[in-house]
């Protein structure tokens, strides 16, 4: 029987390049719902170009701080943040060559508006797997039995320090929707957009050169 690899890693918003890349070579994905909720992290932003600069997208929280875990974390939709995020995407890639073929499905996980910051992260995490055509298992911690080859990411990708500190990511440039200097490790659905069906491929070079 053949060993499965198994990841272990935080669960963010619209991931980067840098957490797909680490992904795509794995069976199976092991995530914390009960870990204490972490903020000013990736877990509620994300980083895409828009004209001709990067952004990031920010989901706003109710009382997000440690005494709660992820899974308790709800979202403030008193503010207007999901018609920014939506404006937003639709203004930086509404011309891309992939717009039109994803961005419907993402628009209907916003628009059923779940209440809690995980299940829309999952939500998202789900669709971006089955864009790539990606078949991962993803499975809460608690309910995890250990098995396979593990690689543990936890802790790695932090929203203040730079990818190049961490040394598990080598971009490899595709064509972007603005300027002329390419623009490393936004959120995948930049990729997605942009590359469509050669986005696997891309992520896979995007792996770090051993």
């Amino acid at each position: 029987m053949t060993e499965i690899r198994v990841l272990a890693a935080d669960l963010f918003y619209l991931p980067n390049i840098e957490f797909f890349s680490s992904l795509i070579q794995v069976e199976e994905l092991v995530l914390n719902s009960r870990e204490a909720y972490v903020k000013q992290t990736y877990r509620n932003r994300a980083e895409v170009l828009l004209a001709n600069k990067k952004e990031k997208l920010t989901v706003p929280v109710v009382e997000g701080n440690r005494q709660k875990s992820y899974k308790e974390v709800k979202i403030d939709y008193g503010q207007k943040w999901l018609n920014v995020h939506l404006r937003g995407i639709r203004s930086g890639y509404g011309k891309a060559p992939f717009f039109d073929y994803l961005f419907p499905d993402l628009e209907q996980v916003y628009k059923r508006k779940p209440p809690f910051l995980w299940d829309l992260n999952i939500e998202l995490l789900t669709l971006c797997l089955q864009f790539l055509r990606k078949d991962v298992s993803i499975v809460d911690e608690e309910n995890w039995k250990a098995n396979g080859t593990l690689i543990d990411i936890r802790g790695a990708i932090k929203a203040k320090e730079l990818y190049k500190q961490r040394g598990f990511y080598h971009p490899y440039p595709y064509l972007q929707m603005f300027g002329l200097d390419f623009v490393p490790n936004l959120s995948v659905i930049d990729l997605l957009f942009c590359e469509g069906p050669a986005s696997e491929r891309i992520l896979s070079l995007s792996r770090k050169r051993k």
